[in-house]
């Protein structure tokens, strides 16, 4: 892990670290604010009114991985990657104003028109984070610079995610303008990473739906690659999920204020970051799929003990409850039944951490450096269609009256099936 480390002091490394990390800092921290803002303060339904709109942001904000990935991986690889960065970093600027906007005005089309936009400019970035640690890592390098890139991103999460939730929500709206101008910056100090010499020269395909196609079929007819991008798919809808429940379960599943529900968020995001670190150090630089069946499955077992947790816990009346009335996150953990909870939390999250990450080196080390790009922007689409569909099944159970706890079966269900599919990639590549 100190080799790992040390690429933080390097100028083919750093830039790039800390403008990825920032991405993923504003994202969260203006995705926080919103949901925080919209779940306690706009909306005075109840808890499958609250699960719907949660699931509705998660959905908004992956679909652009969905629709506009193949074009992203198109760009990503023909042209240099550092001037895509820096393009996506100057549009962050102008849909930050917006989602600022939004805030200051309670606007939920406008809070979610910035969260779609948000999530266009994120599909732009993504295989570029991945796709550019070939070009500027070394061999040997590239699972750990992966594992750090993971690492931040979910730091990112957590801080941007804690920031989001604590701060009055127009001070937020000031904070994701800042960060944003922050992150253009440092995106300016990012090496060139220019195409490939065997890269594509076609030109490039603007028809959506077609070309999203042709990618996904173009990769994952080999079958490796199908295995991994399936098993990782699997993960991100679990998280989608997870994602959306957080809130709701929070506020009326457990009676907790808005400050429980950013420590739900934070301790999901350390324990991926824990789990990213901890896989790395386990397989020591080498990419292997050996430890993700056991961790995924482990990550099942420690959903079906959050489930338990949940549904042991004293009811919370259905009738609206005042702020005063909502336990802070001081009054939950101190708890019993609080502390199994963030502990089933951890543990979902570490096992899941190190499920996912070495299956994303394996995505970036298995094929040709010209085509990481479009690798990774394949298993956006496949990645994000699953969340889509995920987050909208969720959504549409909270509205058919299915509780949030008793969802969490489905979860531990999808955690068996990604351990038989990161099982067989194990087999077909070890």
């Amino acid at each position: 892990m100190q080799t790992s480390m040390a690429l933080l002091g390097k100028r083919r490394f750093l830039p790039l670290f800390a403008t990825q990390y920032l991405n993923a800092f504003n994202d969260n921290f203006y995705k926080m604010a919103m949901v925080v803002l919209i779940t306690y303060s706009i909306l005075q339904g109840g808890e499958a009114e609250e699960a719907y709109y949660n699931a509705l942001a998660g959905a908004i904000f992956i679909l652009p991985f969905f629709l506009l990935s193949a074009i992203s991986g198109q760009i990503a690889d023909s042209i240099d990657k550092t001037r895509v960065i820096r393009w996506v970093k100057t549009a962050e600027i102008a849909i930050m104003l917006v989602g600022a906007a939004g805030i200051w005005l309670h606007s939920i089309p406008i809070l979610f028109a910035a969260l779609f936009a948000m999530g266009v400019h994120s599909t732009f970035f993504g295989p570029i984070k991945y796709g550019i640690l070939p070009q500027h890592l070394k061999d040997d390098e590239v699972l750990g610079g992966t594992g750090l890139v993971e690492a931040g991103t979910y730091i990112a999460i957590l801080t941007g995610t804690i920031v989001g939730g604590i701060l009055d929500p127009k001070i937020s709206a000031v904070g994701v303008v800042l960060v944003a101008l922050i992150g253009r910056v440092t995106a300016q100090y990012v090496p060139p990473a220019p195409p490939e010499s065997d890269a594509p020269t076609a030109k490039l395909d603007w028809n959506i739906f077609r070309s999203s196609w042709r990618l996904v079929r173009d990769t994952m007819h080999v079958p490796r690659l199908f295995l991994a991008i399936i098993a990782i798919s699997f993960f991100w809808a679990i998280g989608a999920v997870l994602a959306a429940q957080f809130p709701p379960m929070v506020k009326h599943g457990l009676g907790g204020d808005r400050t429980v529900a950013t420590l739900f968020t934070a301790i999901f995001s350390v324990g991926v970051a824990i789990g990213s670190v901890v896989i790395n150090r386990m397989l020591k630089g080498r990419v292997s799929a050996v430890y993700s069946p056991p961790s995924v499955i482990a990550m099942g077992l420690f959903v079906l003990l959050l489930w338990w947790s949940i549904k042991g816990w004293a009811p919370v009346p259905d009738t609206p409850l005042d702020q005063d009335q909502l336990l802070n996150f001081i009054e939950f953990v101190s708890i019993r039944q609080g502390d199994i909870i963030l502990f089933a939390l951890f543990g979902i999250a570490v096992a899941g951490g190190m499920f996912v990450v070495p299956l994303y080196a394996f995505l970036t080390t298995t094929v040709e450096k010209s085509a990481t790009a479009r690798t990774i922007a394949a298993n956006n689409i496949v990645n994000s269609g699953a969340m889509v569909i995920g987050a909208v099944m969720y959504g549409e159970l909270a509205r058919l009256g299915v509780s949030i706890a008793d969802t969490l079966f489905l979860i531990a269900a999808a955690c068996v099936f990604s351990a038989w599919i990161s099982w067989k990639l194990h087999k077909a590549c070890d």
